[in-house]
């Protein structure tokens, strides 16, 4: 019921700012989703590395470590993860703060997914300056065998974390490019982009993102894209997403949501998935 091309597309982020959800509550919540008709859109829980105590309950669930400490502490975060039963499917990690060159933090992540072969890592990059080559970086990596992918923030707590419509399709076409696949984190609120009334922040869409992706591939430009991606209606975004459900999606490989009812409720409502029950 949930279709090829939306396998795994969103990750629990209830233990994540600002969600105050305890631990064995996410787990417990994450393991019934995952009993659910529904499982197949869900990927896995969210753990911040700082909490470094972390003690899973008996139930252990698949886990990305997000990284909010040090890259140097993220390989004892990872071990107490499998140490507990986990199934620790990725890391990913800040490699730059907006400004800043990425190219040395990008370097530390390089020492962890070289002595981790069996782990995934995400360079979250921010959208500014340094971008571009530090892409180039993440692409000759990945040529050489390493395990590793970008991931950018679209949203934030000011407009100016929100790129535009073309400065992202910029991102996802240079992505294109160079083979690389990616994740997106804040932001992603709805399927369809939108404008929040209470903050006037204009959030860019899931749908918006997997659209633009599968037109990227197909081989359009970066005005094309952007159009996609600035598309407030939902037939555009959902007859692209329809023709290429039962196909592996392309580049974009997901985001965190705090649950993910919402956006399971968004796809029932749009006709791309089907509902079930248990």
């Amino acid at each position: 019921m949930v279709p090829k091309l939306f396998a795994g597309l969103v990750d629990d982020a209830s233990l994540l700012p600002p969600s105050r959800t305890s631990l064995p509550e996410a787990v417990a919540k994450h393991s019934e989703h995952r009993g659910a008709w529904f499982a197949a859109l869900l990927g896995p829980l969210l753990v911040p590395a700082s909490s470094m105590s972390i003690e899973l309950p008996a139930r252990a669930v698949p886990v990305a470590l997000v990284g909010d400490v040090p890259v140097s502490a993220l390989p004892i975060a990872v071990e107490k993860l499998r140490a507990a039963g986990a199934a620790v499917l990725h890391v990913e990690a800040p490699v730059a703060r907006r400004g800043e060159d990425p190219q040395p933090g990008l370097g530390d992540l390089h020492a962890l997914a070289g002595h981790d072969e069996d782990l995934q890592v995400y360079a979250e990059i921010p959208l500014s300056w340094g971008l571009l080559d530090a892409l180039d970086t993440v692409a000759e990596w990945r040529s050489a065998g390493l395990r590793v992918a970008p991931k950018f923030r679209v949203g934030g707590l000011a407009a100016e974390l929100f790129p535009t419509p073309v400065e992202l399709a910029a991102v996802i076409c240079a992505c294109r490019d160079r083979e690389l696949p990616f994740r997106l984190a804040a932001g992603l609120r709805h399927a369809i982009r939108h404008t929040d009334p209470e903050t006037g922040f204009t959030h860019h869409g899931f749908l918006n993102v997997l659209a633009a992706s599968i037109a990227a591939v197909d081989g359009a430009e970066v005005a094309e894209v952007a159009e996609v991606l600035a598309a407030t209606h939902p037939l555009p975004l959902v007859e692209p997403c329809r023709a290429r459900r039962d196909t592996a999606r392309p580049m974009f490989v997901g985001f965190g949501a705090v649950g993910v009812v919402e956006p399971l409720t968004e796809l029932i409502r749009l006709g791309l998935v089907i509902g079930g029950s248990d």
